[in-house]
């Protein structure tokens, strides 16, 4: 299928922009719900199939708070932050990843 033929990502970023969006993200956070600590994390440069690219790790004192807040986090990065992923396919072709 059209997946397997993807070798490698390569994401890219405005760093300075998207560590200030990442920040009011998650101010707002823990603002909204009691949470304790949270970390985000996405990869830049070359990041083979199949390793890892993004994560949000959050954690509180009761866990329907975490279970809320987490999508919306992970929504919020996806949909604010300026990291682009450019898909290198096994011909060495390529194409921009849309966000989903």
């Amino acid at each position: 299928g059209f997946l397997s033929a993807i070798l490698k990502l390569m994401p890219t970023a405005q760093s300075e922009m998207a560590n200030k969006i990442c920040h009011e993200i998650k101010e707002a956070a823990f603002a909204q719900y009691k949470l304790s600590c949270m970390h985000i994390y996405h990869s830049l440069g070359i990041v083979k199939k199949g390793e890892l690219c993004f994560f949000v790790f959050v954690s509180g004192p009761h866990r329907k708070s975490v279970f809320k807040a987490l999508p919306q986090i992970v929504d919020e990065i996806k949909d604010k932050l300026p990291i682009f992923g450019k898909e290198i396919f096994k011909d060495a072709s390529h194409q921009w990843k849309i966000n989903q």
